[in-house]
């Protein structure tokens, strides 16, 4: 089977009017149809996209079935583009989510429910939602595959390990990401950009890292959306503003950084397995 090298990947820094899901929509239709122009093979848009952050009692209102013909609109809207982009998932009565619907050939290829529900600080999730309890993988294309993880899933380690364990070739990282909102001391700002640096270099995986950019309600989401190489380097990054930012990475580039730090290669997975079921 023929690998392709390259694969053109963007993260859409936008903000979203809080529960105002048409207008959302109608926003994510322009993005797509833009980076679908430019060639982009794989988007990925902030946490929470479609619906805003901070929803309390709103969350009934704005979680979707996947059988919403919305989602179907949004899927037939991707092409051969693979896009990542986050909702309310209703899936029963009373049971919500918060999601990521994966979307590609005019299919919901998949769906990552948020496993790490931060309530500490300005956080409130595990209010509103219930846990996620699997981690999510997808193809891309040939060669090609990436794991999704949401916001606070990366601030616990051993869900990262676990998820790059799948030896997936990037590594979707949708966040909401305001300005103090754990605490006045804990910055965001330096705390993601160090995040997902470790991450990247320490697997040889690059990481798309959406977050959003703008105020809702006294919250101000920081920007700073990027897209990191297999070595940790910032291959774009964005301003301060709504943006579309693009990079191509390098199938041969992610080899060369796992062949160097060997990472999954010299993990020891049974002894891990065991001493994890051994703090149960």
């Amino acid at each position: 089977m023929h690998y392709q090298d390259k694969l053109r990947v963007g993260a859409a820094q936008i903000n979203t009017t809080l529960g105002e899901l048409n207008a959302n929509i109608d926003r994510h239709l322009s993005l797509i149809a833009e980076a679908k122009r430019k060639g982009v093979e794989l988007l990925v848009f902030p946490e929470l996209s479609l619906t805003g952050y901070r929803l309390a009692n709103q969350v009934m209102q704005v979680a979707m079935p996947l059988e919403d013909p919305r989602l179907k609109t949004l899927a037939n809207a991707c092409g051969s583009m693979q896009v990542v982009m986050g909702f309310v998932e209703e899936a029963s009565p009373g049971e919500y989510y918060n999601a990521l619907a994966i979307f590609q050939h005019g299919q919901l290829m998949g769906v990552h429910r948020k496993l790490n529900l931060p309530t500490y600080g300005g956080l409130e999730e595990g209010k509103w939602f219930t846990h996620g309890s699997e981690l999510t993988h997808t193809d891309i294309c040939p060669g090609w595959s990436a794991t999704q993880l949401i916001c606070a899933d990366l601030w616990n380690p051993a869900l990262v390990h676990a998820a790059l364990l799948a030896r997936p070739t990037v590594l979707c990282a949708p966040i909401n990401s305001a300005s103090g909102i754990v605490s006045e001391d804990f910055s965001n700002e330096e705390n993601w950009a160090l995040n997902t640096r470790f991450y990247a270099m320490t697997y040889g995986t690059p990481v798309i890292m959406a977050n959003r950019f703008g105020p809702e309600g006294d919250s101000h989401f920081w920007g700073g959306s990027r897209i990191l190489g297999p070595g940790g380097e910032t291959l774009a990054q964005a301003d301060d503003e709504e943006v579309l930012i693009m990079a191509d990475l390098s199938r041969t580039a992610i080899a060369k950084a796992r062949f160097e730090l060997p990472t999954h290669r010299d993990a020891d997975t049974p002894l891990v397995r065991e001493l994890m079921a051994g703090y149960r």
